[in-house]
């Protein structure tokens, strides 16, 4: 993305009320990916789950999971 995006903490979710935030990371993800593919990057609720999942995820899972995107191995399938 072109502009510099601020980094908030992600508000609360009522799906994910346990202190493990592991789903919840990755169903932002997930849903992002889904987004992107379906309205583009520049659609408001695209980032909305853009800035939940840089927040709660580490950098570390994000750079696999884009890698695995980019290699077709992604667990699931993207559809546009």
């Amino acid at each position: 993305m072109s502009e510099e995006i601020k980094i908030e903490t992600a508000p609360f979710d009522a799906r994910f009320p346990n202190v493990n935030q592991t789903k919840r990371c990755w169903q932002n993800y997930y849903d992002y990916t889904k987004c992107v593919a379906a309205k583009g990057e520049e659609y408001a609720p695209c980032k909305q789950f853009f800035k939940a999942y840089v927040t709660l995820c580490p950098n570390e899972w994000i750079e696999k999971w884009d890698a695995q995107k980019d290699e077709g191995t992604f667990p699931i399938a993207e559809s546009s």
